[in-house]
């Protein structure tokens, strides 16, 4: 089970700033994805629960607000998506997450 971020870190301006990431899904089936944030209160992702096609990418945007300079991450869980699922959210409460990818988050 193959997922990756392009690019696999993030650089911000302490003062507020965006990133856009591509999850990329290298396997032939779908897959879901829940994304958590060490630190909710200075960064808002969007979105937070997705499907990813088979081989296919997926867009996130990383958007911090002013802060001081810190580092911080983001964790995705990702598991094969079940075959009719329609609702990320609801869906994600259902399956065992099979992997996990880290975006080290870095404001300066």
């Amino acid at each position: 089970m193959s997922l990756t971020a392009d690019p696999p870190a993030c650089q911000v301006p302490a003062a507020g700033g965006s990133s856009t990431h591509k999850l990329v899904n290298g396997t032939p089936e779908k897959l879901i994805f829940k994304i958590k944030s060490s630190n909710n209160t200075e960064y808002r992702i969007t979105p937070v629960f997705g499907f990813i096609d088979g081989s296919g990418t997926k867009d996130i945007v990383v958007t911090r607000t002013a802060g001081g300079p810190k580092e911080d991450k983001l964790v995705i869980h990702f598991a094969p998506a079940p075959a009719d699922a329609t609702d990320a959210q609801a869906a994600f409460a259902t399956v065992t997450p099979a992997g996990t990818i880290t975006i080290p988050l870095t404001a300066q």
